[in-house]
């Protein structure tokens, strides 16, 4: 596109250090740029991906990181406008875009883009489609908001006609106050999910599914709709649109048929209007990831992939990194670190990680860290979902302070709720996360399955634990 700088031009990112803006980088480079960035949080994984591929990164934020004017500078969506760095862009006029508008303009460019939307599911779903697509021989590009193993980056050019990239509803940027996903020029969307999220930015779930409305009205005529009918949020938001639409689920055009799981994977029939495909092998635990699955399957059909050039996509993909990810085993005590923060999410992952070690004590350690498990609109929730593992460990809230004090989530709260629902004590409250280590490496005992969950670094407890173990 002619609005792309040329190739060895100077693109710098301010935020490198997230991990989409941190695969952009890597993209960016191999298309040719000079890429640099800047972050006041510089940690791994994202900070050695960097490295390893020669990106410098800036410490801090600085009007001096942007003093040899870039030629473009890519914001992220984390920098609130009174950033020096940021500041120093606006008041130097040199040129600015947000990082969905960077996806459009260096991925998407003229090619199809299959956008993977929901509240749940969407980075396991978006990151299943890139690899059965390319296990199918159609080579697509994608971006994931992850790292899936099979990949071993959340990016790829890909020369075919289509791109799989992941839809966010969280706002693009400060200078742009929607969501990412309307950057990207749908003409395909897989929809999961549609619950109450990002309390930062939504005020309720009827602001979220007028979000999801939006980006449903961008789909073309041509393109197609897969949807969940099983949420019926999802199922009044998929009605706006105006394309082919083909759902999935329990009753659906497309449901799952004879579901087992076994041995660490699970095993479904696809069925279209209650005729069966024949079976699928899938390396990912869970009723919910069956159901990501098949609508991969349902949409990869559509597009008129045969089923023989799918099967093996399914039956290799490796999963992603802090999605159900085995970080290892010591005195026979398996730890598992997962990405969930929403209550929804910690519910599944728990009721997939329970039916996949059926005889293995499971621990649930979960730190409220997003701004929406920091709150406590859903402490009910949070004790229902946590009360389904045998040992539960709340961590203390991540940066309290940027959430009033009324709004706060009460850990004890939640904890105390979940030990009410047996009259016991199997869940603890531990507010220091340098303090979680020790006490499961006291506690735990040989079988036990111990599955850490937050949406950030969590200061590497699950590492720590595996070295408390040993």
């Amino acid at each position: 596109m002619n609005d792309r700088p040329p190739p060895g031009s100077h693109i710098h990112l301010i935020a490198i250090c997230g991990v989409g803006m941190a695969s952009l980088a890597g993209l960016l480079q191999a298309q040719g740029y000079r890429v640099t960035g800047s972050d006041q949080n510089i940690y791994p994984p994202m900070s050695s991906y960097l490295e390893k591929i020669g990106i410098e990164v800036l410490a801090g934020f600085s009007a001096k990181h942007v003093a040899s004017r870039p030629d473009l500078v890519i914001i992220g969506n984390v920098v609130r406008r009174d950033n020096p760095e940021a500041q120093a862009v606006l008041g130097a006029g040199i040129p600015y875009i947000s990082f969905p508008q960077a996806l459009g303009r260096f991925l998407i460019a003229s090619r199809q883009s299959i956008v993977i939307a929901g509240t749940h599911g969407k980075t396991t779903t978006t990151a299943l489609a890139a690899w059965v697509l390319t296990q199918a021989g159609i080579d697509p590009g994608f971006f994931v908001g992850g790292v899936p193993l099979n990949f071993g980056s959340g990016w790829g050019s890909g020369d075919g006609d289509y791109v799989v990239i992941e839809g966010d509803e969280y706002d693009s940027a400060f200078f742009e106050k929607f969501p990412k996903f309307l950057h990207y020029r749908p003409q395909h969307v897989i929809l999961t999910s549609v619950e109450f999220d990002h309390a930062d930015i939504y005020g309720d779930l009827d602001q979220v599914k007028a979000a999801f409305r939006k980006l449903m009205e961008l789909i073309p005529e041509r393109g197609a709709l897969i949807f969940c009918s099983d949420d019926p949020s999802v199922a009044e938001v998929a009605a706006v649109a105006n394309c082919r639409s083909i759902s999935y689920g329990d009753e659906a055009d497309w449901t799952a048929s004879n579901v087992r799981i076994h041995e660490g994977r699970s095993f479904f029939a696809p069925c279209y209007h209650g005729k069966s495909e024949g079976p699928i092998e899938l390396r990912l635990l869970g009723l919910h990831n069956v159901k990501n699955a098949l609508s991969v399957y349902a949409f990869a059909r559509e597009i008129g992939i045969e089923r023989p050039k799918l099967i093996d996509g399914f039956a290799t993909f490796a999963g992603i990194k802090r999605r159900q990810e085995s970080k290892g085993e010591k005195r026979g005590i398996l730890v598992i670190d997962d990405f969930a923060h929403h209550p929804t999410a910690v519910r599944e992952t728990i009721s997939a990680v329970k039916a996949g070690y059926p005889e293995r004590r499971l621990w649930a350690i979960f730190e409220p860290r997003s701004n929406t498990s920091r709150r406590k609109i859903f402490e009910k929730e949070f004790s229902e979902a946590l009360a389904l593992a045998d040992r539960v460990v709340l961590a203390g809230l991540n940066q309290p302070e940027k959430v009033p004090e009324e709004e706060r989530l009460s850990v004890k709260q939640v904890v105390d709720e979940v030990n009410r629902m047996d009259r016991g004590d199997r869940a603890v409250v531990i507010e220091k996360d340098e303090d979680i280590a020790p006490y499961v490496a006291q506690n735990g005992a040989s079988g036990d399955v111990v599955l850490v969950m937050s949406n950030g670094s969590f200061n590497g407890v699950p590492e720590k634990i595996l070295r408390a173990l040993d």
